[in-house]
């Protein structure tokens, strides 16, 4: 071990030091509040009801999945099936956008344990991505490609680009090849970074070292623990912030943990109750 941390100081000293970094927009404070999903504990998930009222609260990110239809078109759903969200079922991708648009969107959301439905029947809809972008293009957005094969690179980046937005979209993914083909078609729009880019710098930063990791994308967004390790700690924001990269920490629901992340200096807070984090905000001297 002593001849481990050796060699990493060594590397440490020796590495390059990296140019100046073009300013990151997504490094802020106080910290944005991100809609996971529009609000899902408030409404029904990735509808653009909740985007619409998210954005209402006074929101600064909006946050969503994305999946490709039978015939090709890029709608937005947590899920790869309709089955839990929705009154229809099947996989996304087996099923055509107009057998889609024919489900409720809002049968299942229940905020009392399923004493009430109160969206049944309101003419809710899994949205496509374009209906989303047009209806919110005001504001910044996480969109995570949830799916790899086959890839959906070219059409996303072409429809970003036709919205104008490609200056305000953060794009995800667990998945290495979906963000591979991704940046490798939109250079231009801004990335966070897969599980397996995020695990050595996570690691490294436990003996302030994450600078000796690659940082391939503007953010990092992460949970508060993975696999009993405590990833966002004071050490790996400073440390990210040292590189140019943004903290987004998802998805925190209670107001405790919400105060202990702002007071780390985090730049954002991804969660289901948005409303519960503004009030927090309101009330929290960030640093």
């Amino acid at each position: 071990m002593r001849f481990l941390l050796a060699g990493l100081l060594l590397l440490s000293a020796c590495a390059a030091r990296p140019s100046a970094a073009k300013p990151n927009p997504y490094i802020t404070s106080p910290a944005w509040i991100l809609a996971h999903q529009g609000g899902e504990d408030l409404w029904p998930s990735n509808t653009l009801l909740a985007f619409d009222n998210a954005a209402k609260l006074g929101i600064q990110m909006l946050d969503t999945d994305m999946h490709a239809t039978q015939d090709g078109a890029l709608v937005l759903s947590h899920d790869e099936t309709v089955d839990r969200l929705t009154d229809g079922h099947g996989k996304i991708r087996e099923l055509s956008l107009a057998q889609l648009k024919s489900f409720d969107a809002g049968y299942r959301f229940t905020a009392d344990g399923g004493q009430t439905y109160p969206f049944r029947g309101q003419g809710l809809s899994i949205p496509t991505l374009d209906e989303a972008l047009s209806a919110h293009p005001e504001l910044p957005w996480t969109i995570e490609i949830k799916q790899d094969t086959p890839s959906i690179a070219a059409p996303f980046c072409a429809a970003l680009r036709q919205h104008g937005v490609t200056g305000k979209v953060m794009v995800a993914s667990f998945s290495d090849k979906a963000m591979q083909d991704f940046r490798a078609e939109c250079p231009e729009v801004a990335t966070s970074m897969t599980e397996s880019e995020l695990r050595p710098l996570v690691l490294l930063s436990k003996i302030g070292l994450a600078n000796l990791a690659g940082a391939p994308g503007q953010a990092a967004q992460v949970p508060v623990r993975s696999g009993g390790l405590e990833v966002v700690t004071p050490s790996f924001v400073r440390q990210m912030h040292g590189r140019g990269v943004a903290v987004h920490v998802w998805t925190i629901n209670d107001p405790a943990e919400m105060r202990r992340l702002l007071s780390m200096g985090v730049d954002g807070i991804d969660t289901d109750r948005p409303d519960l984090l503004r009030a927090v905000l309101a009330e929290t001297k960030v640093p």
